[in-house]
């Protein structure tokens, strides 16, 4: 039987207009408090346990869901004698807690496939797994930086310094926990956070931290303006489209001509620069509840130009710009490999023929795997023959956009479905297409 914890949280103050004495996570979402909302998306992925830690009116709480047989689950209700926080509040409740458990703040509207994070956590054999997103105010979020792998290495709390770049992925405040990792904190139980306190805790004594990146659906509701924002997410069919157990529709960009300006191999983070209105353009997808992944091939890194970790500068370089105008990708995916030798200081491993180098469709089938992508319901964005022949190879449809090399490498003869000046005008069209 599979656990959840629900943290109810407070009062919710800044919703007090709306609110009035109803603890925050009895806010109603589409004619039904927001915990309703959270028991039977548990409930569908098979979380039969539930237990509710609440501090604040657990009278009214446990009025409106009961014992939870109405939806064939179990909820019980654990009362804190005073506010101890997110950790400090589930570190209380040791005794009650299964093996294995997932921790849900109760003041967010989420679709998440629960059994998809629960199964990559139990492959992993980490010891916590954290939801991890790209969202639309990295500027003002707690970020998590993570290997290569998927490993968490680094907790990037606000205020961020000026002048430096972190991934886009976001503690979304969904983990997935073994209860024996949480034992060293057990004895000396303070008032704490899992993302400022606890969790930077156990990763400096050790402990395996998963990161667990995805698009799906998860926003607190905490101000009258995030309220707005997800009801009105509700009523468009986005928030309910977000899990991953839907099929997804995508836009697949390419990078370099398409988002910033080709410079014949961006080396370093100082070389790129974003091309006018992108960050616009992917805005207008990530709100519309399209996926918006990168698929770029990186031979720098084969000819011996740039490492790994070059790349990654420049691509969280990217990210943060694309967020000071509230956008995002949702993943970015690159190919280091290159056929043709004969450059001073490249990598004899990555001069290969591979299956990830565009035109194969590689990074494409892969994104598709990773995200439950529909690839008959999506397109790829690029400024290159190549990029229309992957589309091609892909089975997706092709948009060639006349910024970059604007379709005049020569490389390939496919002929794209659709062509246009700009991303923006581009992406004007994908959405136009699908209402």
């Amino acid at each position: 039987m599979r656990q959840l914890i629900i943290l109810a949280g407070g009062k919710g103050t800044r919703l007090k207009d709306r609110l009035g004495d109803l603890p925050k996570p009895l806010i109603p979402i589409a004619g039904k408090p927001l915990l309703e909302h959270q028991v039977e998306l548990a409930k569908k992925h098979g979380f039969t346990d539930i237990i509710i830690f609440v501090c604040y009116r657990p009278d009214l709480i446990e009025r409106a869901l009961g014992d939870g047989s109405r939806w064939g689950v179990r909820i019980r209700y654990e009362v804190e004698k005073e506010p101890l926080g997110t950790a400090g509040a589930v570190l209380a409740g040791y005794d009650l807690l299964a093996e294995t458990f997932v921790v849900l703040y109760g003041d967010t509207m989420v679709n998440v496939d629960l059994g998809r994070i629960w199964n990559a956590h139990t492959e992993s054999k980490a010891d916590a797994t954290l939801l991890l997103h790209p969202n639309d105010h990295p500027l003002d979020s707690d970020l998590v930086e993570v290997n290569a792998e998927g490993w968490v290495k680094a907790f990037h709390n606000r205020p961020h310094p000026q002048n430096r770049y972190f991934q886009n992925l976001v503690n979304a405040a969904l983990y997935v926990i073994n209860k024996q990792s949480l034992a060293p904190w057990r004895q000396n139980i303070q008032p704490g956070d899992f993302g400022k306190d606890l969790f930077p805790a156990m990763l400096r004594n050790g402990a395996k931290l998963r990161g667990y990146n995805s698009p799906e659906f998860i926003k607190d509701v905490g101000t009258p303006e995030r309220l707005d924002r997800v009801s009105a997410e509700f009523a468009a069919g986005i928030v309910q489209r977000s899990s991953l157990d839907v099929p997804q529709r995508a836009v697949f960009l390419d990078r370099d001509g398409t988002l910033n300006r080709e410079a014949d191999g961006v080396r370093s983070r100082d070389d790129l620069e974003l091309l006018p209105r992108v960050a616009e353009a992917i805005h207008r997808l990530n709100h519309r509840g399209w996926r918006a992944v990168v698929v770029t091939n990186q031979p720098v890194i084969a000819k011996g130009f740039c490492t790994e970790e070059d790349l990654q500068n420049i691509h969280n370089k990217l990210e943060t710009l694309l967020g000071h105008e509230h956008a995002f990708v949702d993943r970015i995916y690159y190919c280091p490999h290159h056929p043709e030798k004969g450059f001073a200081g490249e990598r004899a491993e990555l001069k290969i023929d591979c299956e990830c180098r565009k035109p194969k469709p590689g990074m494409v089938l892969q994104a598709a795997r990773d995200l439950n992508i529909d690839l008959a319901q999506s397109c790829l964005i690029g400024d290159t023959t190549t990029d229309v022949q992957t589309a091609c190879n892909a089975g997706v449809k092709s948009i060639l956009v006349r910024t970059g090399h604007a379709g005049k490498d020569g490389k390939y003869s496919a002929r794209p479905d659709y062509s246009f000046d700009t991303l923006a005008e581009a992406v004007d069209f994908v959405l136009a297409q699908s209402k």
